[in-house]
């Protein structure tokens, strides 16, 4: 359907993903505070494993109902739902109530970026798809500066509370452009939601989440906990499978799948889903409580990747059309290679700069990788698949931010519990709040504060090697791409 305010969309549309890059930068740079004002350390992870988990749950059922109800109707309920958990993670008072909040922003976040993918997918071409990524990526560069320097203010000043604050206003008039001036067809058909799958994928899911993040703290790997909650996440995934297949409007068309395009994208968004959650969640933690640094500098490390994303998709949607998918994708999982590897050989010494430094070409590879999977995927599908087909590309990477933040987490604590023990320490892994603030650190003995850093960086020296194995893994998928030689006409 003709758009007559395509200008005004675009924005909105800008405005929504505003909106879900800043809540990813902002959080991170703030999360050291949080930890060291609410207590609770060892959760740590949990604060990004809920949010992940329900946006992962959800993209698949929002963006096939995008297609079957519209994109209009489940944008605003996601967004609303957003908006409604992000006003709740600013009034939490405990580690255990701001989970449970971004349980409801996550929920509500799934929607956000599929859906306006889609959207920009649906009122222009694939030659003008490749181009406006440019504009869409700026969003990305504006969120980078402004996102952790805000959140840095915030929380030196009136509290962390309000880096879940900022999103309501931006949310407000985003959701107002995309109901005003989006014109969508008048859909007949009468929908029909794939409550069972939901259902399944979530208790998999979740089964699988509780086993990475508590398996090895809170109970050994080879224990009765661990193989029940395998046993369970393997069960409820067969049923997902199997409930899949039989639904009538699944919420993973499996055939989608078929299309080669598709179907090494989203195994590559897979592994950039755990590289990126490894760095974007820890990073904040090495450069406050190794380097010692402020929060806004431990944001300004994480600003550097926003930058390199945006830069590199500009040239990632010229490169789509004179070099084609391959070549464009081949690239970026070079640089993620090389930024990866920059981390893995980090020392504190070093100082933030060379954090920053290799969140930069880790931005570039993503940059570069994701536009031209985002382009080749719309491409590839019809009007009416082009919402899940989106979606199924969002939910790979969510799936591989998910897997990864329990998993890296677990990591993380196991490694910092072994490397406390063969120090002879009687240090918890809540002594680790205690470098996690200037004034905290401050009290500490100078050997325990020592021991304390040494654990850190050691823990996340072994995250940062997985995320350098991920991004090896991609580099080998993209292989698979090969032969797809750049747009084509869109697919009617």
């Amino acid at each position: 359907m003709k758009q007559p305010k395509r200008p005004l969309i675009l924005l909105a549309v800008m405005l929504a993903m505003f909106v879900s890059a800043v809540e990813a930068t902002i959080v991170s740079t703030a999360m050291p505070s949080i930890a060291a004002d609410l207590g609770g350390f060892s959760k740590y992870s949990w604060v990004f494993s809920a949010y992940l988990l329900m946006s992962t749950v959800t993209v698949l059922l929002y963006g096939k109902l995008a297609d079957l109800v519209g994109r209009k109707a489940i944008f605003a309920f996601g967004m609303l739902l957003f908006l409604f958990g992000s006003l709740l993670c600013g009034l939490a008072d405990s580690m255990e109530q701001l989970i449970a909040f971004r349980f409801i922003q996550g929920a509500g976040a799934g929607a956000i970026m599929p859906i306006a993918s889609t959207i920009v997918g649906d009122i222009y071409s694939p030659e003008e798809r490749a181009k406006i990524q440019g504009y869409l990526s700026s969003v990305w560069g504006i969120s980078a500066i402004a996102g952790p320097a805000i959140g840095g203010v915030l929380v030196a000043t009136i509290g962390w509370q309000y880096v879940f604050w900022v999103n309501l206003p931006l949310g407000i008039l985003s959701l107002l452009g995309i109901v005003i001036y989006l014109k969508e067809p008048k859909r007949m058909e009468r929908a029909n939601i794939d409550y069972k799958g939901a259902l399944f994928l979530t208790l998999a899911l979740s089964s699988v989440l509780y086993l990475l993040i508590e398996g090895g703290v809170s109970f050994n790997w080879l224990s009765t906990p661990s193989f029940a909650l395998a046993l369970i996440g393997s069960v409820f995934m067969f049923w997902f499978v199997k409930a899949e297949r039989a639904s009538i409007d699944p919420m993973m068309p499996f055939e989608i799948w078929q299309n080669r395009a598709i179907r090494y994208a989203n195994l590559v968004s897979l592994a950039t889903g755990i590289l990126l959650i490894g760095i974007s969640s820890y990073l904040p933690a090495y450069v406050t409580g190794v380097m010692e640094q402020p929060a806004a500098i431990a944001g300004f490390t994480l600003t550097t990747m926003s930058i390199g994303w945006p830069i590199a998709s500009v040239f990632s949607g010229r490169l789509l059309i004179k070099i084609g998918y391959f070549r464009t994708s081949l690239l970026g999982g070079a640089f993620l290679l090389f930024g990866t590897a920059l981390f893995v050989f980090m020392q504190p010494g070093f100082g933030p700069l060379w954090a920053g430094m290799s969140s930069f070409f880790v931005g570039v590879g993503m940059g570069l990788t994701s536009t031209a999977f985002i382009v080749s995927i719309q491409s590839a599908v019809s009007y009416d698949k082009r919402g899940a087909a989106t979606a199924s590309n969002m939910f790979m990477r969510n799936l591989g931010s998910t897997i990864g933040v329990a998993l890296l987490g677990s990591i993380l604590n196991s490694s910092l519990l072994n490397r406390l023990n063969d120090a002879g320490s009687s240090l918890s892994l809540e002594s680790v709040n205690a470098i996690l603030s200037i004034d905290s650190r401050a009290k500490l003995p100078e050997a325990e504060k020592q021991a304390l850093q040494e654990a850190l960086a050691f823990g996340l020296r072994n995250v940062y090697s997985i995320a350098f194995l991920c991004a090896l893994i991609s580099v080998l998928l993209i292989f698979g791409l090969r032969g797809l030689k750049g747009v084509k006409p869109d697919v009617k």
